[in-house]
């Protein structure tokens, strides 16, 4: 688990330089309105909106541009096409399974897209529920370690209703149940620590493991399906090893 704790604090890293781009902020906009377009445009009762605009808040979005994502989910701003929420599932070349993440406002788009990056890498798309069924979701904590009393974020996750901890090198990760999501980032939030990432995910039930080299050429179409402007998350059931993460940044 090392391993994927590195490649996380790898591709946020990658996400701060998105950011300069405005890549990551166009992103975060269509997460927020979709989320006001499904639960309404009051953080405080929909929260899924409230954990979007957290998330938008933590990378330095600028105020004026979240509110006009909600606006434009709420159907307050008539500009631009309408946004849809959508999970295709597929695989990656060694079999490795992938629930990939889009919104977008061209469905055709979007799968084509998809698509053309798996079938380049000898991966391909897989009908709903060929690949869905070996995922969960769950309340998902990324922080860095500088500065914070490893033990104490520990006791305070576990407290919150946390169902693992890993401590690494760099990076904490707090798994939970998505219903104790609110239950432990009030918890981290008591002590004053604010996570580095804080989102519910789609994670594996099991790992697949291959070898390094084969691990790279999957890393490698997670990370070309993550550069698609449609494409908001990817998760995968592969088991990033160390080694992985070093070939990856010495390739």
């Amino acid at each position: 688990m090392s391993g994927h704790s590195k490649w996380s604090t790898i591709k946020r890293k990658k996400a701060v330089v998105d950011a300069k781009r405005g890549n990551l902020f166009t992103r975060l906009a269509r997460e927020i309105s979709v989320a006001a377009s499904e639960g309404g445009g009051d953080i405080v009762t929909n929260f899924g909106l409230r954990l979007a605009v957290e998330r938008a808040k933590s990378s330095n979005m600028p105020k004026d541009n979240i509110e006009r994502a909600i606006k434009k989910g709420t159907g307050e701003d008539k500009d631009g096409a309408a946004l849809e929420q959508i999970m295709y599932e597929g695989y990656a070349p060694s079999g490795v399974a992938l629930m990939i993440e889009v919104v977008t406002d061209n469905r055709n788009r979007a799968v084509a897209d998809v698509r053309h990056v798996l079938s380049r890498a000898g991966g391909n798309l897989a009908d709903v529920g060929a690949v869905s069924w070996q995922f969960k979701r769950a309340a998902y904590f990324a922080l860095s370690v500088s500065g914070l009393d490893s033990e104490e974020v520990f006791d305070l996750a576990v407290d919150g209703g946390a169902d693992d901890v890993i401590l690494g090198e760099d990076d904490i990760e707090i798994i939970a149940p998505v219903e104790c999501f609110k239950q432990v980032s009030d918890s981290l939030e008591s002590k004053g620590i604010k996570p580095d990432e804080a989102a519910l995910k789609m994670r594996p039930t099991s790992v697949i493991q291959v070898p390094a080299d084969k691990a790279l050429q999957v890393m490698r179409v997670i990370e070309a399906l993550e550069d698609l402007d449609d494409v908001q998350h990817v998760y995968s059931n592969l088991d990033v090893t160390d080694e992985a993460v070093l070939l990856l940044e010495t390739a």
